[in-house]
Order: C-alpha cells, then sequence, then structure tokens
C-alpha cells in the first residue's frame, strides 16, 4: 500500500481559516485534522474542515462544462463553451449596452483567490452599472458604517479578544460561525480564556444561542431593536459622565453633533420597546464604561434589518465613547500583510468613501461599495425599459435561496435572454444558465485569504500551495476568468490570457512604484516584474502584494520581510504579532479624523426615533434566522459529513406561543409572510423569547433540473422564502432578514 504524507492547507469553508493537516495517500484524502502548528489557529478545527474530502469526491460536483442544447444542459468541451459566450452575449450587449449585463458574486467567493482577484477583471471588461453580491444580504452596513466613520470599507474594527476583560456581543453567534467580519478560530476557547481571567461576556440576542449559553450573562432583546438598545446604551454614558475619549479626543471630529442627538432615548423609554428592562440597559453601559479593557461587538442579527448602518455605527460609537477603540484589549484594526486599503497610500488621510454615485433603475436604490442591492435584481430583469438586465453571470453563488423572495428571483431568472455561471455545482440558480464553466477541486488550488487578513483578531499571513495537481486539461479559475474577459472586451474567444495577464500585473506594478508611500516607490517597473517570474495568475498578485505591503521585502530592499516564497517555506505560517494601535495611520477619511457624526447616519437617528413610537400591536410573530455550525449557507448540504445529525430546518418558537396557537413540538406549522408560506416542524423552546420564531436560510433545495442528490433527500426550509425582497436598509441597501413579520399556525 502506498505511503500517506500529510499536507497543511488552510480551511476554505468559512471566515476562521483553520490551517488543517490532511493526511492523504496519493490522490485519496486519508484523514484532515486541525494544525498543531498553525500560527493562526493552533490546531483547532472544525465539523467544515473534515468535509474537504466529501467536496473533492462529491459525485455531483461538475468537473467539465455544461451548455444548453435544446433546452437541457449537457457537457461540452471548455472551447464549446467559451464560444457558445462570445455568440451568445455579445449581440446582447451590442444591441441593448453594457449595463444590459449584470454580475452577482456569491459568499464563496470571498473564499478563493482566484474568484476574489480575478472576479474584478472581469467586471472591469463589462463596464456595467449592475453589479450585485451576497453582500447586500450580510454585511454590506457594517462596512458603511466603518468607511463612514474610518474612510475604508474594510476597516472594520475587531475585538481584541485574548486581551478583553469585557465583551458585549449582540446579535451574533460566533460560536456557530466561527466569527463573522472577525476572523478568530476557536471562539468557545478563547471566551473560555476571557471568562478564567475574571473577564466577563454579555450576549443580547432574541434567541439563547450557543454563544450566549456559554456566556456569563444572556439579555434577550426584540429583534430589529438593537438599535434602540445602543441608542440607550450612548444616552447612559453621556446622562451619567461616563464618555472618557482618552487620546481618542485628539483623533475625533464630531463629539458636540451627539450632544443632545440621544436625548429621546433613556433606558426607561426603550426598554418597552426593547423587552429589556431599563435597569439592565443603564447597568451594562456602566459595565461598558467602567472595564478596563472592553470591547462590543455585533453582527449579521444586527445587520439584516432596517436599521442595519445605524446600528453598526453605534457599536463603534460605544467603542469610542468608552475609549476602548484602538487599545489592547478592545476594538482594534488588524493590520494585513497584503491587499488592505488601510496600509497603502498616503498614512491617516484619504478620500474616504461615497455612495450613491449611481442608483437602481426601478427602485432608485443608492449603489454601495460598486454594488446594488441584490434584493433589487428581480425586478431589474423583470421591467422592461433601458438598462432592463437581459443577461447575467452568477459566480459562486445561488441567490435563489440565499437573497429575499427567492421564488420571485427564480421566476425572473426564467425570463433571461442569456445566463453564465462559474460553479462546481448544478443548483437553484445555476439550473437557469446557459453555460456554467466548473472550478478545480478545492485540493487542487492554492488557498490565499485576501478579505480575512484584514478582519483577523491577530496579524498573521499564510499560503497554502495545491495538495494535488490539477487535471492537465482544467484551467484555473483565473484563466477562465480571463478568458470571459477577454471576449466581452472585443478579443474573442481565444483570446491570448497570458497577455491579459501580463497587463493586469503590469497596471498593479506601476500603481505600486508609483506611490509615494509605498515601500517600492520609484523603482524600475520592469525590474520587479522580472522578480515576479516565473509565476503567473493568482499567485503573482499575491507575491507583489505582499512583497509591496507594511510587512514585505520591498523586493530585496528589507531582506527579512514576507513574500510568496517565505509563506511557501512555511506552511505552518508566519505569526505577525498581536493587534497594535494604528490610530491616525489607518485613517483615510478627508479630515483625517474619525468621524463620530457622518450626516448620513446622524440623519436616520429620525427614522429610529419614529420607529420607537411606532404601533406594533397585533397577533404577528417576529421570524429571525439562526447559524449552525455544521453550515454555512447553501453550498455545503451536499456533503456528508456536515449534512446529518438532527433535523435543523425547525420552527423555533416560545412554549407560551406554541401553546396559544395550538402547536406542539414535533407537529408541523404553516409560517406565512407577505411574500411566502412554508411548512416546517415545529421546535417548541425556551431558548427562544415570546414573541420570535426562526429558521435557518439558505435551505430549501430539490427543484427540478438541479443536480443536489443528498440536499434533494434532505431539502430543508428556508427562511429567505418568507423575507420580503422590498425590505431594505434604506442606507446601506441590505436585505431584511430579521424581524419579519409573520403568521404561524398549525399545520
Amino acid at each position: 500500500m502506498e505511503a500517506s504524507e500529510t499536507k497543511f492547507r488552510i480551511c476554505p469553508f468559512c471566515e476562521a481559516t483553520c490551517g488543517l493537516a490532511v493526511e492523504m495517500r496519493g490522490r485519496e484524502v486519508v484523514r484532515v485534522r486541525g494544525d498543531d502548528d498553525d500560527v493562526f489557529s493552533h490546531g483547532f478545527v472544525c465539523p467544515k474542515g473534515a468535509a474537504l474530502a466529501d467536496l473533492d469526491t462529491d459525485p455531483d460536483r461538475l468537473r467539465t462544462p455544461l451548455v444548453r442544447r435544446n433546452g437541457e444542459l449537457v457537457e461540452a468541451t471548455w472551447d464549446e463553451a467559451f464560444a457558445e459566450v462570445e455568440r451568445r452575449l455579445l449581440p446582447i450587449i451590442q444591441a441593448h449596452g453594457n449595463d444590459a449585463v449584470a454580475v452577482y458574486l456569491g459568499n464563496p467567493t470571498a473564499h478563493k483567490i482566484d474568484l476574489t482577484l480575478y472576479g474584478q477583471v472581469l467586471i472591469k471588461g463589462l463596464r456595467t452599472r449592475n453589479i450585485f453580491s451576497a453582500s447586500t444580504v450580510d454585511q454590506i452596513p457594517k462596512q458603511l458604517a466603518s468607511g463612514l466613520m474610518f474612510g475604508g470599507y474594510l476597516s472594520v474594527a475587531v475585538p481584541d479578544i485574548d486581551r478583553t476583560d469585557y465583551l458585549l456581543v449582540l446579535g451574533a453567534n460566533p460560536f456557530d460561525s466561527n466569527g463573522s467580519l472577525w476572523t478568530v478560530p476557536d471562539f468557545p476557547g478563547r471566551l473560555r480564556a476571557l471568562r478564567q481571567r475574571g473577564g466577563r461576556c454579555v450576549v443580547v440576542d432574541p434567541r439563547r444561542t450557543r454563544t450566549a449559553q456559554a456566556a456569563d450573562e444572556h439579555v434577550f432583546l426584540r429583534p430589529a431593536t438593537d438599535v434602540h438598545f445602543l441608542a440607550a446604551i450612548v444616552h447612559t454614558l453621556q446622562q451619567e459622565d461616563l464618555i472618557d475619549l482618552g487620546r481618542l479626543a485628539a483623533h475625533c471630529n464630531g463629539i458636540q453633533t451627539l450632544d443632545g442627538l440621544f436625548a429621546d432615548f433613556s433606558p426607561e423609554a426603550v426598554g418597552v420597546h426593547c423587552g429589556v428592562p431599563a435597569a439592565s440597559i443603564r447597568r451594562i453601559a456602566r459595565e461598558l464604561a467602567g472595564a478596563e479593557r472592553a470591547a462590543v461587538y455585533a453582527r449579521i442579527g444586527t445587520c439584516t434589518q432596517s436599521f442595519g448602518t445605524t446600528v453598526s455605527w453605534l457599536v463603534d460609537l460605544c467603542n469610542v465613547l468608552t475609549g476602548n477603540l484602538d487599545r489592547e484589549g478592545g476594538a482594534m484594526f488588524p493590520r494585513a500583510a497584503a491587499f488592505a486599503a488601510n496600509t497603502r497610500g498616503r498614512p491617516g488621510v484619504g478620500r474616504g468613501v461615497r455612495t450613491g454615485r449611481r442608483h437602481s433603475r426601478v427602485r432608485n436604490a443608492p449603489e454601495v461599495m460598486g454594488e446594488l442591492p441584490v434584493a433589487c435584481l428581480a425586478e431589474e430583469i423583470e421591467t422592461p425599459g433601458d438598462g432592463q438586465i437581459r443577461a447575467l453571470f452568477t459566480v459562486a453563488g445561488n441567490p435563489v435561496l440565499s437573497t429575499p423572495n427567492g421564488e420571485r428571483l427564480d421566476r425572473a431568472l426564467a425570463g433571461l435572454d442569456f445566463m453564465v455561471s462559474l460553479d462546481i455545482y448544478l443548483n437553484e440558480t445555476t439550473r437557469h444558465a446557459d453555460v456554467i464553466f466548473p472550478g478545480l477541486s478545492v485540493l487542487e488550488e492554492a488557498h490565499f485569504d485576501v478579505a480575512f487578513p484584514q478582519l483577523s483578531y491577530r496579524n498573521a499571513a499564510r499560503y497554502s500551495a495545491p495538495l494535488v495537481d490539477p487535471p492537465a486539461d482544467r484551467p484555473h479559475e483565473w484563466q477562465t476568468l480571463l478568458r470571459l474577459a477577454g471576449i466581452v472586451m472585443g478579443q474573442g474567444a481565444n483570446a491570448d490570457i497570458d497577455a491579459l495577464d501580463d497587463f493586469v500585473i503590469a497596471a498593479q506594478v506601476q500603481g505600486a512604484v508609483a506611490d509615494e508611500y509605498s515601500n517600492v516607490f520609484d523603482r524600475d517597473a520592469t525590474e520587479l516584474l522580472e522578480s515576479l517570474r516565473p509565476r503567473r495568475g493568482a499567485a503573482r498578485m499575491v507575491d507583489l502584494a505582499l512583497r509591496s505591503g507594511p510587512h514585505g521585502d520591498a523586493f530585496g530592499a528589507h531582506p527579512d520581510g514576507l513574500s510568496l516564497a517565505v509563506l511557501e517555506a512555511n506552511p505552518h505560517g508566519v505569526d505577525l504579532g498581536a493587534l497594535e494601535p494604528r490610530l491616525p495611520e489607518m485613517l483615510r477619511t478627508p479630515s483625517g479624523k474619525i468621524e463620530l457624526a457622518p450626516n448620513m447616519l446622524v440623519g436616520d437617528m429620525e427614522r429610529v426615533r419614529a420607529a420607537l413610537h411606532a404601533d406594533h400591536a397585533g397577533r404577528d410573530l417576529r421570524l429571525i434566522g439562526r447559524r449552525h455550525l455544521r453550515s454555512n449557507n447553501s453550498w455545503m448540504h451536499n456533503l456528508p459529513r456536515l449534512a446529518g445529525g438532527r433535523a435543523r430546518c425547525t420552527l423555533l418558537i416560545h412554549p407560551d406561543d406554541a401553546t396559544s396557537r395550538g402547536l406542539h413540538d414535533g407537529g408541523m406549522a404553516v409560517v406565512r409572510s407577505r411574500v411566502g408560506v412554508v411548512e416546517a416542524c415545529v421546535e417548541v423552546s425556551d431558548e427562544i423569547m415570546p414573541g420570535v420564531v426562526s429558521l435557518p436560510h439558505g435551505w430549501g433545495h430539490g427543484r427540478e433540473g438541479t443536480r443536489l442528490a443528498l440536499a434533494a433527500r434532505e431539502p430543508g426550509v428556508n427562511s429567505n422564502a418568507l423575507s420580503d425582497e422590498m425590505e431594505i436598509d434604506p442606507l446601506s441597501g441590505n436585505g431584511v432578514l430579521n424581524g419579519i413579520p409573520v403568521e404561524v399556525v398549525a399545520g
């Protein structure tokens, strides 16, 4: 029998990015465990990591392009597939313009360097205003708030959990998410360590999640009232003279604007609305202000609501007003080794962020971060007129299951003139495609996280080489994306992708040497390009970003610095140390200050105030989503190691609400919203507060034309079928997926 060999790989399945030790025998994965020597995760691994082998061997994973012939998707050669794109897409662009084509980027895009880096090349080649992604059903409110305050969309302050004394968590469940917009492997172990050293964790959530169960205190909060709870915290800090900016005072704008802004949000006024006693709100505010080192963290439950952006602002406002921003044990800013905008250009000042540079055609929703709200996608396809979307690219996404009112989007996709998907599955969305290009196996591709080191609890740099060689006849995804870019840029289906790749990297090198604050400023661009040989594609981009980054070797000028060769020689990664204070150098606001009172957010407080006094009478329950450790959206439901266990798609309901509606544990319930109806098995539990019910999202498999055999046998029930695509956060465009009014009756 062939001897086994252990190789090392960063897990690509969630934001924790744990290091894996993969025992292999030839092409076969024998075992997957945590890499004890990984400098970042230190051996921690969750059940998703072991599913690496399942994804590789999944018989439903696409390995050959599919092209629609006579109404059926059939296997085709790569050349045939690219030729079909050229034949069908270009006439649409010529007849209706570039805006007739849209792009949707799914969640797995962020976990793959080829899709992250070269997806942007395709988008630039298309020159369309119609860019959509999973961001607008997830985190874009936090990115917008961070951009307005600190000047960059990925300048997100994360808790320095290993040194904090007090952690306040709202609408987040890092026990099951492994952190979100916060790259923090082994959160359970870190929370235990926090408590063992005498620290305290308080979780505020409509459900007693696993995180809440492990915390010192859990506070029930009515869905979508987080904004009022935090406004009451700020009110208390102001009223009781608990504000202490400390060294932050020299770096803040707008403190005077906050005077009186929260006068109407006393704990007594807010408590009844939120379902939290006023005394508890005041106590938590005092604890936050009184702790030596504290941090407030909030996530998807606070983002996916009508006040998502304003809530996100209040989180960091609390961190600033208590002096806990940018200090050890508080909320801090990582210094990523590569690709971070807040490490490039002039330190401490920048252009900031702008929104609304364009608007959606039908609803007039503003662009944020270059994207339009995905909640608007269906109407942009359905509505005739100039700029109507007639063709669509989807990249590693399944918006039929992962976005609001997917039934409407499902119908809209059927009406497109042409659709192209880059995906490893024939799923509920890609079944509408006319051409599907599959990617490589997870074992066959390199891995480097572009975004997540910018959100990490500790600075580190890691790279994974492919564990096995890909088949000679299958391109890398960066090559597929460049061939598609060549088509839309008029160079044809057989464009010289090496020449295109050289053009892309040359532009990036020119940008680096032109930046007077870069470590390669005024260097010879030709010399640097030569130093990057013989690498191509994403590996070459990563090498450039590392070497010209804040920890880089500057192409030999700093011999002890980072390069891709250094990371290849260190398969367990390179530790770059604990987070350090970065103010003011990381700011990229025009003022060079933290903007405590951006006009957009101050203006939204009128809407917050109106909601506080709105009449919420009625028998409707409020629906929230929920996370499970073995799931990360819709794309893991076909993997045996993750699909087993007890049923997850149950309707969680409080005993009082169940009794009043004639429901019992294990029975069936019908759940209705304005846009949809589902039937789910009832799970009666006091872990959910009265007046609230919960379903997971991303399920609802088994539609005709898909090829997901295991997922189809356990299709599940999808909360997104009940979410209303007409309800969005007006500032960020994010979909409202939490706090949805629903009617629940016995099935």
